[in-house]
């Protein structure tokens, strides 16, 4: 993109096309546009940074060459990217460039967030790390950001002057920037695979700004820069999702290389099973969008209260949820029965809430069945292996959690919202009390089952 007739002079280094560098907001894209995924993964060659770049690390004093060198042989090896961006910052500074601030931006896949950004300040030991929004895309500050201008139409430096005659302030960041202090910006692109999935923004408060050979000498960092974070991305990915998808603890062993067919422990827990009562009737007359809604709604009901108390969701099987509170020693079994049956609680007090929404919007409303049991499960790896390929599933099983399913079956019958086995109510004394024995699929035993007391 071409210079306009208002920048300065002084307009910084290029790209070999004459591009001049640019900055831009790290999580900008168009309106109603998605985030391009990310290419086949692929490292960058380990000459990724060209011999002409390599001087210009020099070109600029110290600070190039020097964050260059932590990058290589500490950087990379620290555990997270706010403290990989403070280090970063500590280096150039040291080196000798005057930077006020530094940013780093990546877009990401989350449920939830469209970005993470890391802001250094002076005297920061680590970067402050800012969640964004997937609306952040759609956003105002987004749209009139530099950074679209990197995302979005592949510039890869964007560098504006903020005070003096060669000042030019076409994004509104850069009014905010200038009137914090700042004279000077520029933010770079952090290239992977030819996709910009990151950048880099940095402002100085010297009078006379950054130079050019130090814009230079910090754009030839951006190779190296890149490699780092996306190794980073990639393991941070991994770990979010594995956590997302099969749960926190279940997410923590499969990463950390439980991941053979067979191979399970056994632990002892508080079994939670749920179900919502006729759903199948309701979502036969439902539209497709309003039933994901009600289980959207209802698993929320459901999931804060076991997420808040510890509990592990293992899996949500249609409208059914599995979760369980594993139990440390003997000592914890009471503990943990206490829990599960607070969380049993507090989701029923969730559904009142979500109830009274519903009512408000002439809608039936919702009736869920939980079964609670305390024994020993087998948790691992269960699944098929097909050639070189497998499906797999990170679960519990066992005699324990067919019967938390079957108390939880008994509930419709008996017309309560909770049912548990004598083993779980045991430790929970006058909160639950005996309803009788039942014949229960699969168990040869009649099983003595406990509920709630009657108002």
């Amino acid at each position: 993109m071409a210079a306009q007739p208002g920048d300065s002079a002084r307009q910084g280094p290029r790209d070999p096309a004459g591009t001049p560098l640019v900055d831009s907001d790290p999580n900008r894209r168009t309106a109603g546009d998605s985030w391009r995924q990310p290419r086949r993964y692929r490292r960058a060659a380990p000459d990724a940074v060209a011999p002409a770049e390599v001087a210009q690390l020099f070109a600029g004093g110290e600070a190039g060459a020097r964050a260059f060198r932590w990058l290589l042989n500490e950087g990379r090896r620290l555990p997270d990217l706010a403290e990989i961006v403070a280090g970063l910052a500590r280096q150039l500074t040291e080196g000798g460039l005057p930077l006020h601030r530094l940013y780093l931006g990546q877009r990401t896949i989350h449920p939830q967030m469209g970005a993470i950004g890391y802001l250094w300040n002076p005297g920061d030991e680590t970067a402050q790390m800012i969640e964004r929004e997937h609306s952040i895309t759609t956003s105002a500050a987004y749209l009139t950001s530099p950074m679209k201008r990197l995302y979005e139409d592949g510039e890869t430096l964007i560098r504006r002057r903020l005070v003096g005659p060669e000042a030019h302030i076409d994004f509104p960041v850069l009014q905010e920037l200038k009137e914090a202090g700042a004279t000077d910006y520029a933010i770079f692109a952090l290239e992977i695979d030819d996709d910009t999935r990151a950048s880099i923004s940095m402002t100085t408060n010297a009078p006379e700004g950054f130079s050019d050979a130090e814009i230079a000498s910090v754009h030839a960092l951006m190779p190296l820069l890149a490699m780092v974070v996306d190794s980073h991305e990639w393991h941070r990915l991994a770990k979010s999702l594995l956590e997302i998808y099969l749960g926190a603890d279940a997410g923590r062993q499969v990463l950390g290389g439980s991941i053979r067919r067979g191979q399970a422990s056994t632990i002892a827990a508080a079994i939670w099973f749920c179900d919502l009562r006729d759903f199948t009737a309701q979502s036969n007359q439902l539209p497709r969008d309003e039933v994901i809604a009600l289980l959207n709604d209802y698993f929320d009901a459901m999931a804060r209260p076991v997420h808040a108390h510890g509990g592990e969701i293992l899996k949500f099987i249609g409208d059914a949820m599995l979760a369980i509170f594993p139990m440390q020693d003997d000592l914890d079994r009471d503990h943990k029965c206490h829990i599960a049956l607070r969380a049993a609680h507090e989701a029923f007090e969730a559904l009142d809430g979500l109830n009274e929404i519903r009512a408000s919007a002439g809608k039936p409303p919702l009736r869920v069945g939980i079964g609670l049991h305390a024994g020993s499960v087998s948790y691992g790896n269960i699944g098929a292996v097909i050639g070189n390929s497998a499906r797999l599933d990170f679960t519990a099983i066992g005699p324990a959690v067919n019967l938390a399913s079957r108390i939880e079956g008994l509930c419709k019958g008996l017309n309560r919202p909770l049912l548990a086995s004598r083993a779980f109510a045991s430790p929970c004394g006058s909160m639950l009390v005996p309803l009788g024995k039942f014949q229960l699929a699969g168990f040869p035993e009649p099983q003595e089952i406990y509920g709630l007391p009657d108002d």
